[in-house]
């Protein structure tokens, strides 16, 4: 016997939460730990959240409430609901026996994509509430809502330098700034004096978790992938091809400044190494975005 069943206090109802679409969405994998993910249910911005909400007795005994309600839920943290809309299922009463409500929630705005990181979690959840004298019975079951808000057109190729003076110059060009979580980041390096002995370069992706405010931000950064794109010393006049796909990786579009709580950000981080293991590097910062089409929706026509 639990301790909550000792004293009295274990739930005298099941609350079930199911949506009524569920089987036709695609799903997504929040992992829960290690080991485990579990599949959520996928919401565009602007689609309706519709279900039922089952509530069983237990042993069959008679419940008093001081009502039921369900609420649509955006969060940040566990503190900051930016979301909360609400209908009641239930006026204060009494439930004799197993009851269904079906509830709907017309076209919601869900202006952010969900996001699980290191320090932050956005969420989007249906969360019923059975109020009474007693603590209040509380069940929740979240969803997954990705965004498609694509950039701004211009997407202007990157050019970046790394030099010490007599000593090394480096320059380094990207096709495009903005990229789509399935695209190839196709670009050239170019070796113009050398006259340090470079052992190995690396080309790394850093994703950034930019958690608070200034001046209180703290980042997080990760290492989503990174790889040696040459081995021995270069020379002057060389060139060095360099083409990184990205739909490998478990990327998330870049987020700015979302409800003013975090940002994602994600870099392009090159590496020299030299024979005395100096290392000289070059951070440029890249932008990500969703397309409808590689996740399977048909993309939106112009007006």
């Amino acid at each position: 016997m639990s301790m909550a069943s000792l004293f009295g206090l274990s739930t005298p109802v099941d609350i079930d939460i199911a949506f009524i679409d569920k089987e036709e969405r695609k799903t997504a994998d929040l992992k829960i730990d290690k080991d485990r993910k579990e599949k959520l249910p996928i919401f565009l911005d602007g689609e309706s959240v519709k279900g039922k909400v089952t509530i069983n007795l237990r042993d069959g005994k008679k419940l008093e409430h001081n009502g039921i309600r369900v609420e649509f839920v955006g969060s940040i943290a566990k503190s900051h609901e930016f979301l909360t809309l609400s209908q009641e299922l239930a006026a204060p009463g009494e439930l004799r026996q197993n009851t269904a409500y079906d509830f709907e929630f017309k076209n919601v705005e869900k202006q952010y994509e969900c996001y699980n990181g290191i320090n932050v979690k956005l969420r989007y959840f249906i969360r019923v509430t059975m109020s009474r004298r007693l603590p209040d019975i509380v069940r929740e079951k979240d969803i997954w809502v990705n965004s498609y808000r694509m950039p701004i057109e211009i997407n202007n190729s990157i050019k970046m330098e790394v030099g010490i003076e007599d000593c090394l110059h480096i320059e380094f060009e990207y096709n495009k700034s903005k990229y789509h979580l399935k695209d190839v980041i196709v670009g050239k390096i170019y070796f113009l004096l050398v006259r340090i002995k470079i052992k190995t370069m690396e080309l790394s992706i850093i994703k950034r978790e930019i958690t608070g405010a200034l001046p209180n931000a703290y980042n997080e950064n990760e290492t989503i992938t990174k790889f040696e794109i040459m081995d021995g010393a270069p020379v002057r006049g060389e060139t060095i091809p360099i083409r990184l796909f990205l739909g490998g990786f478990e990327l998330t579009p870049t987020f700015r400044e979302v409800n003013k709580k975090f940002s994602i950000k994600y870099y392009l981080n090159l590496v020299l190494i030299d024979e005395e293991n100096r290392r000289y590097f070059k951070q440029q910062e890249i932008t990500l975005y969703r397309r409808k089409i590689d996740d399977g929706y048909p993309d939106d026509k112009p007006e």
